[in-house]
């Protein structure tokens, strides 16, 4: 399992914040129980296995949705 953190355009509202949310727990390999966003600063948080889904896959399901990925970390 890989952690990640990955930095927001502000979000504006907490209907984002869920559909967000929503979106990544619904991806194979994205642990449901890490998958956290933190209103204030935009981030979210969260822990994946990177043989069933990549940053990549993760930081595309976020824009497909209609919000800018600024930059992620992984560990």
């Amino acid at each position: 399992m890989k952690s990640a953190t990955i930095q927001l355009e502000t979000l504006t509202c907490p209907s984002c914040l869920q559909k967000i949310e929503g979106a990544l727990k619904g991806l194979d390999g994205v642990d449901q129980d890490t998958a956290k966003i933190s209103f204030n600063s935009s981030k979210v948080k969260l822990s994946f296995d990177d043989t069933k889904v990549s940053i990549e896959d993760i930081e595309n399901s976020i824009s497909k949705l209609g919000y800018d990925v600024l930059k992620s970390k992984v560990k």
